[in-house]
């Protein structure tokens, strides 16, 4: 049966056999790409995030994707460093987890991200001072209250997109960084955005977008300079979660709540660079890197004049 098979292949005209061995390679491909993504987000295993240490720093916790790691990693055993503007959801959120895991310990920094940067970096490195911080969390940031044009985005909101966004991230990172070092092992967390990853521009956001690429490229770097160092520096590109940020109330199958984006977080810390945990987002990224670009564009400036519209007439409504 072998023999017959080869001598019916032996021939074919040259050109077909050339058309089969291609579609056999990109069946081949296809496949391993598919049990890769079974695999990474079915079953592999996730790491113990207690061996990186055994405090937690958490930045903006009091809402949204913050709030539901602060829980998550309270839920996996690791003690809690909270760093917000609110004093007061500070300790309505420490209250919480507390009441929720009796043995978390938790210590609360007040910080306005987009005020005096240089004494709130100052205060979160006096409370870190003597703790094993193995994990930080930087998810503190500001968007646009809705879309706008670039020439519409006041120097106000310029200022904190880019102090909040950009310098706060960076600076939280430097204070903590130091620490993991000296101990060779920690877990760097920056939540990014798919306004910067998955399509290819985000119109009438654009300063947000850009925030959000610059964090993408921070990651990336500093997971090369120091994954030898024992740490493990991550990029995590969500798309929508329902969040006030986002001005979505509900959950569905593809806008998880901030805790089902949370608990899929967890399972992706300490593995690759860049990665979008909720595996329906990841279905919605294949879609849209196999679109046109143009398409894209099109559809996303559609969508963001519509978003606009929506947010000038509730200004107006307030106004009269």
């Amino acid at each position: 049966m072998e023999s017959c098979i080869y001598h019916q292949l032996k021939s074919q005209p040259v050109w077909l056999l050339l058309f089969l061995s291609l579609g056999f390679l990109k069946v081949l491909c296809f496949s391993v790409i598919f049990l890769k993504w079974v695999y990474v987000n079915f079953l592999r295993p996730a790491k113990n995030l207690k061996k990186y240490g055994s405090w937690a720093l958490v930045t903006g916790p009091t809402d949204g994707i913050g709030k539901g790691f602060a829980f998550e990693l309270a839920r996996k055993g690791l003690n809690l460093v909270l760093v917000g503007r609110n004093p007061d959801k500070l300790k309505d959120v420490s209250e919480s987890i507390k009441a929720k895991y009796g043995q978390t310990q938790i210590k609360t920094v007040v910080v306005d991200f987009s005020g005096d940067l240089v004494e709130g970096v100052k205060n979160i490195k006096e409370t870190i001072e003597g703790l094993d911080i193995g994990v930080l969390i930087n998810n503190v940031g500001v968007s646009y209250p809705y879309a706008r044009f670039f020439h519409e985005v006041d120097d106000k909101l310029l200022a904190d997109l880019i102090k909040v966004n950009v310098e706060g991230t960076t600076k939280v990172t430097q204070a903590v960084l130091p620490g993991m070092i000296q101990r060779k092992r920690g877990a760097i967390v920056n939540i990014g955005s798919g306004a910067a990853i998955v399509i290819p521009s985000d119109p009438l956001y654009a300063v947000y977008a850009a925030t959000k690429a610059y964090i993408d490229q921070f990651s990336r770097c500093l997971y090369v300079e120091y994954k030898k160092s024992g740490i493990d520096v991550q990029c995590q590109v969500p798309l929508y979660v329902a969040t006030k940020m986002a001005s979505i109330k509900r959950s569905s199958f593809f806008v998880p709540s901030t805790d089902g984006y949370a608990r899929a977080a967890l399972r992706w810390i300490g593995h690759e660079p860049r990665c979008t945990p909720y595996w329906p987002h990841s279905l919605l990224w294949g879609l849209l890197y196999s679109s046109p670009e143009s398409m894209v564009d099109a559809w996303r400036l559609k969508f963001c004049i519509g978003i606009r519209r929506r947010g000038q007439l509730k200004d107006s409504r307030k106004n009269e």
